[in-house]
């Protein structure tokens, strides 16, 4: 049952680097770094919005209208961390 929980812990990182790499992705294209209309750089954005859209959208109904600035990414990033914290106190060291 550990290595399930080991393996949770690992997704979920993973998806914190999915974040991470979606908001700089977001604001190199905002200030044109990187140009959307590349083949390479559309299919990685077009990968990194699949990933985290439909969690982020969920989180940005609740949020309120902060103008030109997304938290919800900040918001996502939290609540992964809080859960993590979680598992790892009240989940992990009762499992065998």
């Amino acid at each position: 049952m550990r290595a399930l929980l080991n393996v949770v812990f690992l997704a979920l990182d993973l998806y914190k680097y999915v974040i991470i790499a979606s908001a700089v992705m977001s604001w190199l294209i905002a200030f044109n770094v990187v140009n959307i209309r590349n083949d390479v750089v559309r299919s990685i954005w077009n990968t990194l919005v699949a990933l985290t859209e439909p969690l982020l959208m969920r989180i940005r109904r609740y949020l309120p209208n902060t103008g030109g600035i997304d938290i919800s990414p900040v918001v996502l990033f939290l609540i992964i961390l809080l859960i993590e914290q979680i598992l790892a106190l009240y989940v992990y060291p009762y499992v065998f």
